[in-house]
């Protein structure tokens, strides 16, 4: 068993600072993101299905053509490759869960893979 305690993981470059928590290869990823007070993920879309939780903070979620107005304690899902943009006028930490992972079809190219970073 492992487990984090999600208030204690600092990203203190907001968003230019994830945290991976764990990456298990043919499972799921689950990735701390800290938005500083009007930050924004612009619109993107993934390989995989994506769940965003607010653990802290609000945020504006654009997908769809929809948008939404959202706090902490909610949960969006995104299917495969459904673009959407998440932003925070406040500031917000999320946790962005994405099963399977990797994703069919997602590039696994070379570069620099952050380590695993486990708390608690």
């Amino acid at each position: 068993m492992r487990s984090w305690n999600l208030g204690e993981i600092e990203t203190p470059a907001g968003s230019r600072s994830p945290v991976v928590l764990d990456s298990e290869e043919s499972a799921a990823r689950a990735v701390v993101i800290g938005l500083e007070p009007g930050q924004r993920l612009g619109e993107h879309e993934v390989k995989e299905h994506a769940f965003v939780l607010v653990l802290d903070g609000s945020v504006e979620v654009e997908a769809g053509g929809e948008t939404a107005q959202a706090a902490a304690g909610t949960l969006f899902m995104f299917e495969p490759e459904e673009r959407h943009a998440v932003s925070s006028s406040d500031g917000a930490r999320l946790l962005l869960l994405l099963a399977p992972w990797p994703g069919p079809g997602h590039y696994r190219g070379g570069g620099d893979r952050r380590e695993p970073t486990t708390a608690g």
